[in-house]
């Protein structure tokens, strides 16, 4: 066995290797780049290097820099995690040819499996099943549109390299076809390094069912069951499970066998997962599943199949790359019980989803059920990264109650500082559709409503209760300063006798609630201070966290973040009014589509912002004249920033 590992990777996933590594008693390096010097992963490992900067591209997927930090270590093997590097053939390469073990197939596995054209053809020539659809070597932009017209619309776009739904694009309408292939090729290019993109017939309510593979080098190749990951989110699981509901031994027994094919078909020797699309429209069936795609490493979701199994799979990935044949036999391999795994994400659910960065305040999992996180309180969520905080991972006897142990764990998680998915997670487990096996990969953008993934508006008695949480820091500090500012207590709204010439004692406090202006109306009576949010006294069923000037209060899921304005600001805020265009997260400029001085209409894209891998597009709020651009392309942008100001039609 390895006596030492370098991890090139970040976040959860590095953590969970380091710790598999020193069970099995290696030396686990870290690497790390400047926005990660004192990320977990840094602190779990026996000692880390420092890559470069946050821009992943001069860092965590910086081939050179990665060899070197091994070289220098002392590494004797290298895990790629996943995401990264840990599909690039030439990476696998380049340790190989430095003397390094790579845990994970070769690098000819991986371009024949990595770039998906080519996985299908093997597959069609092995009588696999494949989705209709164009996968050659021709990318000009018309010729692509020409074969979608082939295939039928709807079509999906999708990268040739990679995987995780990163660049796909589901294309409805011919005259829509352009901006989605620009779209594709950009998000490839930063993702994965590649322009080249494949054309799909989309089928229509899908549901994406995978299988665990591992091979070693000795020919043995076996399957470790299925996972079903329908429910997704732009492309991207959030919710996954083993086994599939509807699944029969028979076929179970049939995808295997085609997952298996594949992985003898390259030659394959590790952790894999053969990807298949079914109908949902009908009960799964044999003749209802197409191979769409081989991930040519390990998967986010591994830790359900760890679940039912009973097995270490980065054990297994280190015992192949070692030289060491598989453990079991097919025969041997279990199937106890049933796993569910929800993906926590910093987004906004009430806001399109939209990544949410910043410190984390206060963090608090259950002991109950597994969980994989790479942060701890005190962190921070940066916006070069993806956005996954943790995974909870629930496992029991029967579905039902996997589904209610995870949506209880998911009840008692604490997360404050950056938004979360937590609430809307346990609402989906919840869903009586869902938990009947009634999905494929629409069903949450069909049902955002009734998952409450739309806009609530302010929580009054949220907002109440951080309004009087700020008053009394804000009294305590007074006190200890002697001051007579900011309500302390030689402030006459401090006095608590209920003294008044005429009428009550009320003072309208300019507050600032989740990014919006608002107002508390602070009463003062014999009895004491009240806060009111509109009509709404603060809650007695929520939890207040104080963070510097703001507070973070957290009741039934959701978070209400609550700061106070001062008199001079409210009354003198920059005049920008309804056309002032901010950016909705941190994150960097891709493209200006609009100059100063241009007409727009209200809806009109404007720019397109990146953030934590993801392309977010910026539209105008009015119809008007653009005013002013405050950034340009590359820019780095923090959230609420001017990205641009637009003066309205009317009174321009």
């Amino acid at each position: 066995m390895f006596a030492s590992v370098l991890i090139a990777n970040r976040g959860e996933i590095a953590c969970r290797i380091a710790r598999t590594a020193k069970r099995m008693g290696m030396r686990t390096v870290a690497v790390y780049s400047a926005a990660d010097a004192g990320a977990l992963h840094v602190r779990c490992c026996d000692e880390a290097f420092f890559l470069g900067p946050a821009d992943p591209r001069e860092s965590y997927r910086s081939i050179a820099r990665l060899i070197e930090a091994a070289k220098q270590t002392g590494a004797a093997c290298v895990h790629p995690g996943y995401g990264f590097l840990s599909e690039d053939a030439d990476f696998a390469e380049a340790c190989a040819q430095a003397g390094l073990a790579f845990v994970g197939p070769s690098a000819a596995a991986i371009r024949s499996m990595g770039l998906k054209d080519n996985a299908k053809a093997l597959m069609a020539e092995a009588g696999v099943p494949v989705v209709p659809g164009y996968h050659g070597e021709r990318q000009g932009a018309t010729f692509l549109k020409s074969k979608a017209r082939e295939i039928g619309y709807p079509v999906l776009i999708k990268p040739a390299a990679g995987g995780g739904g990163r660049g796909l694009r589901r294309v409805e309408r011919h005259v829509d076809f352009d901006a989605a292939l620009e779209a594709a090729v950009r998000e490839g290019e930063a993702a994965f390094g590649s322009s080249r993109v494949l054309i799909e017939k989309f089928v229509p309510a899908p549901r994406h069912i995978e299988i665990q593979i591992f091979a070693d080098a000795h020919g043995n190749v076996i399957h470790l069951h299925e996972r079903d990951c329908s429910l997704q989110r732009r492309h991207q699981k959030i919710i996954e499970e083993t086994p599939a509901p509807g699944m029969t031994p028979a076929l179970r027994a049939q995808m295997g066998a085609a997952a298996i094919e594949a992985a003898r078909a390259v030659g394959y020797a590790g952790a894999g997962t053969v990807e298949f699309v079914a109908d949902g429209t009908r009960a799964l069936r044999p003749d209802g599943f197409w191979f769409i795609e081989m991930n040519t490493r390990l998967q986010v979701e591994h830790p359900v199949t760890e679940a039912v199994t009973g097995l270490d799979l980065v054990e297994w990935q280190f015992r192949v790359a070692a030289g060491e044949p598989l453990p079991l036999r097919q025969d041997q391999v279990r199937l106890d019980g049933h796993a569910v795994e929800a993906r926590i994400y910093a987004e906004d659910p009430e806001d399109g989803f939209l990544p949410s960065t910043g410190r984390i305040v206060a963090l608090q999992f259950p002991a109950d059920v597994r969980v994989e996180s790479g942060v701890e309180a005190g962190d921070a969520v940066t916006p070069y990264y993806d956005p996954m905080i943790a995974k909870l991972i629930a496992h029991a006897p029967e579905r039902a109650a996997a589904l209610d142990r995870l949506a209880a764990a998911l009840d008692r998680t604490l997360i404050v500082g950056p938004r979360t998915n937590v609430a809307f997670l346990a609402t989906l487990c919840r869903s009586d559709a869902f938990r009947q096996g009634a999905i494929d990969t629409g069903f949450i953008d069909r049902n955002l409503a009734a998952l409450g993934a739309t806009p609530h508006g302010i929580d009054g008695a949220a907002a109440a209760l951080g309004v009087e949480r700020l008053l009394q820091v804000r009294t305590a500090e007074a006190a200890a300063s002697g001051s007579d500012h900011d309500f302390g207590t030689n402030s006459p709204w401090a006095a608590v006798d209920g003294f008044q010439l005429g009428g009550t004692r009320a003072l309208i406090v300019p507050i600032v609630v989740d990014g919006g202006n608002a107002e508390a109306v602070v009463t003062h009576t014999a009895g004491g201070a009240r806060v009111c949010v509109g009509s709404a006294p603060p809650a007695s069923d929520a939890r207040a966290f104080i963070a510097g000037d703001e507070a973070f209060v957290l009741r039934g899921g959701r978070q209400t973040r609550v700061k106070m304005r001062d008199f001079a600001a409210a009354s003198s805020a920059a005049g920008a009014g309804d056309g002032m265009v901010a950016a909705p997260m941190h994150g960097r400029v891709l493209q200006l589509f609009v100059r100063i001085g241009e007409r727009v209409a209200r809806g009109q894209p404007l720019a397109v912002i990146e953030a934590m891998k993801m392309e977010h597009t910026l539209h105008a709020p009015i119809e008007g004249v653009v005013r002013r651009i405050a950034v340009g392309v590359g820019a780095q942008v923090v959230e609420g920033g001017e990205i641009m100001l637009i003066e309205n039609a009317e009174t321009g």
